[in-house]
C-alpha cells in the first residue's frame, strides 16, 4: 500500500466515523427525557418495537434516517422528520416498517415527515412489499399546515396509497400503539387490518377538548376513542392488546401465516463474498474528488468473487458497464470511470465525464439487461456531459439524450449508489432520484448539484458583480474575493450528502461497506413484484 492509498484511506475512515457519530445522536430521537415520558406510559420507543417485531439476527434497512436533519430549527428540530421508516423481516417475510417516534414533538406530521411516509409507500407500492405501520402521532403539526396538508404530494395523498395498496393485495396492517388523530386517524383505519394497545392507544377525528369546543361534549379521550370503545362498541379497530409487546407478537403470527408473493424472477446463486478486501474501498477512493481513480478496483470489491464480465471495455471507456452478482444476485452495472482513458480514436477523455461514445455503449448495456430481465445497478462519480463544440458537433446531446430515455424507460428494477460527484444531467443519465431508482444511497463522499462548487461559485459570482455594478458599488479585490468565498461555502453547504438525505433527494447515506447489503435487500424486495411492462424506448434518433 502506498502514501496516498493510506491517506484516502484514513479520510474515508474519518467520514464514516463522522456519519456513526451524526446517526448515533439521530436515534435519540427527541432526546432522554421525551424518551423517559413514553416509558413511564408503559411504552416501548419507536427504534425499539421495530427492534422487537422483526426477525433477531435479520438486516434492518432503515430509509431517511437523515430526513430533515438540520431543518425546522425555530420549531426545535425534527430527527429523521419524528417517523422511522425501513425494510425489515418479520416472520420471514420481507416488510416495510413505518413507526412514529413520539419523543419527537409527539409524533406529529412535518412536512418533511409527509414526503418520508410518501417515499415509504412508494417503496412498498413499486415492490409490493407488507406494510406495517407502528402509529404514533399527534397529526399534523398545525403551525405548518399549508405545507403539510392541501397539495398532491402531501398528507392526503398517504390515505390515497392506503386504498390503492388494498386494491392492489398488498398487506397493510397497523398498530394504533398512541395518540392517532383527525386526518391521522385514517391511515390506520384504511388498513387492512388495524389493532389497538389498551390504555395507550387512542384514535378519533378529534381529541376531548375539540369536541367540548365544537359540540359542547364533556368527555375523556379513553371512553371517546380507547381500545375499548372501539374493539366493543365502534368495531373500528379488530384486535385489542394489554401492552407494546403482545400487539407486536400478534402482527407477527399475522405475518406468519400471509401466503408467498409471487416471483419476479431474477437470478440469483449461492452468495460469495469478494476474493478482494472490501475495506480497501476507503484507500482507493480518493479524499480529493477531483482525483481520478480505477473504478473497476471499486467495482471488485462489491462483487461476488470479485468478477465482473465487462461489456465493450475498449469502447466508450468513460463508462464502465458489466455483469456480476452481489450477494448471488445477477445485476448489471453501469459505473462512471473516474480515470483519464483514451478513446478508440486515440483521443484523450476526462475522468467522470460522459462521452458520446460511452453514452451510447451504456444505453445498449441498458436495453441489453432489460431484454435479459437483469436488475442494474448505476454507480455515480460524474461531473456531466462533455461539453464544447467538437462535442456538440458529434451530437453529445442526442447521444445523452438517448441514454436518458432508455433510464427513463428500463422496466428492470434499477439501484444507484451516489460514491462521488452527481452533477448536472450526469445525475439524470445516471439514475439519479427523477429516474426512479427503486433504492438510492449515497456513502459519505457523495456531492449532489447541477455543477461543481467553484465553477458555480464563479457563475453565482459573475451574476453577483454584475448586480452590484448596476448599482454604483465598487468592487475590489479583496470584496471579491470574500464575495467569492461565501458563494462557495454557501453553495458547497448545500452540495454534501447530508443535505441531500435531508431532503430526502436520496434515501440514506451509508459505510462503503453496506453497499451489498443494500443492494441484495433492494433486489430480493423488488423479485416480489413481477414485471408486467414490456420494456419500449419510445422514439430515439439515431
Amino acid at each position: 500500500m502506498n502514501i496516498e492509498f493510506n491517506k484516502n484511506e484514513d479520510v474515508n475512515k474519518q467520514l464514516v466515523y463522522e456519519l456513526k457519530t451524526k446517526l448515533k445522536k439521530i436515534y435519540a430521537g427527541g432526546g432522554e427525557k421525551n424518551a423517559a415520558k413514553q416509558k413511564e406510559k408503559g411504552k416501548l420507543l419507536a427504534r425499539e418495537r421495530i427492534a422487537y417485531l422483526t426477525d433477531e439476527g435479520r438486516e434492518f434497512l432503515e430509509l431517511g434516517a437523515f430526513a430533515a436533519d438540520g431543518m425546522y430549527a425555530e420549531q426545535g428540530g425534527c430527527p429523521s422528520a419524528g417517523v422511522v421508516c425501513g425494510i425489515g423481516y418479520v416472520s420471514g417475510r420481507q416488510c416495510m416498517i413505518v413507526a412514529n417516534d413520539a419523543t419527537v414533538k409527539a409524533g406529529a406530521w412535518f412536512p418533511m415527515t409527509a414526503k418520508k411516509n410518501l417515499r415509504a409507500q412508494e417503496i412498498a407500492m413499486e415492490n409490493r412489499l407488507p406494510v406495517i405501520y407502528l402509529v404514533d402521532s399527534a397529526g399534523v403539526y398545525l403551525p405548518m399546515q399549508d405545507e403539510i396538508f392541501p397539495d398532491k404530494e402531501h398528507f392526503g395523498r398517504m390515505f390515497r396509497n392506503n386504498a390503492i395498496m388494498s386494491s392492489e393485495g398488498i398487506v397493510q396492517i397497523s398498530a394504533i400503539m398512541g395518540s392517532c388523530v383527525a386526518g391521522g386517524a385514517y391511515l390506520p383505519i384504511m388498513s387492512d387490518e388495524a389493532m389497538i394497545v389498551e390504555g395507550t392507544g387512542s384514535v378519533f377525528l378529534a381529541g376531548s377538548y375539540l369536541v367540548k369546543s365544537a359540540i359542547g361534549e364533556d368527555i375523556d379521550n379513553e371512553t371517546l376513542g380507547g381500545a375499548t370503545t372501539h374493539c366493543e362498541i365502534s368495531g373500528v379497530t379488530d384486535y385489542k392488546h394489554p401492552n407494546d409487546k403482545a400487539c407486536l407478537d400478534s402482527i407477527k403470527k399475522i405475518m406468519s401465516m400471509i401466503g408467498a408473493p409471487e416471483n419476479a424472477g431474477f437470478d440469483r446463486i449461492k452468495p460469495l463474498a469478494p476474493k478482494l478486501d472490501e475495506k480497501e474501498l476507503y484507500g482507493i477512493l480518493p479524499e480529493n474528488r477531483e482525483k481520478p481513480y480505477e473504478v473497476r478496483e471499486i467495482i471488485k470489491r462489491l462483487v461476488d468473487n470479485s468478477e465482473f464480465e465487462e461489456y465493450k471495455q475498449l469502447f466508450g471507456q468513460s463508462i464502465v458497464c458489466g455483469l456480476a452478482r452481489i450477494d448471488g444476485w445477477a445485476v448489471g452495472i453501469v459505473a462512471n470511470q473516474r480515470n483519464v482513458v483514451k478513446s478508440k480514436k486515440g483521443e484523450m477523455q476526462f475522468g467522470g465525464v460522459i462521452y458520446s461514445d460511452s453514452a451510447d455503449k451504456a444505453t445498449r448495456f441498458i436495453m441489453n439487461c432489460n431484454q435479459k430481465k437483469i436488475p442494474l445497478v448505476f454507480l455515480q462519480d460524474v461531473t456531466g456531459f462533455m461539453v464544447g463544440s467538437r462535442s456538440e458537433h458529434g451530437g453529445i446531446i442526442k447521444d445523452g439524450a438517448k441514454m436518458v430515455n432508455a433510464v427513463s424507460n428500463s422496466v428492470v428494477p434499477k439501484f444507484t449508489i451516489v460514491m462521488g460527484n452527481s452533477y448536472g444531467a450526469g445525475n439524470y443519465a445516471m439514475c439519479g432520484k427523477a429516474y426512479d431508482p427503486r433504492l438510492i444511497y449515497a456513502w459519505p463522499t457523495a456531492k449532489i448539484a447541477v455543477m461543481g462548487g467553484a465553477q458555480a461559485a464563479k457563475v453565482i459570482l459573475q451574476m453577483e458583480q454584475a448586480s452590484l455594478k448596476a448599482k454604483g458599488e465598487i468592487i475590489t479585490p479583496e470584496k471579491e474575493q470574500a464575495l467569492l468565498k461565501e458563494i462557495t461555502d454557501r453553495y458547497n453547504s448545500q452540495t454534501t450528502p447530508y443535505y441531500a438525505a435531508s431532503r430526502l433527494w436520496v434515501d440514506g447515506i451509508i459505510d462503503p461497506l453496506e453497499t451489498r447489503k443494500v443492494i441484495s435487500m433492494g433486489i430480493e424486495a423488488a423479485n416480489q413484484s413481477p414485471i408486467k411492462k414490456a420494456f419500449n424506448v419510445g422514439v430515439i434518433q439515431t
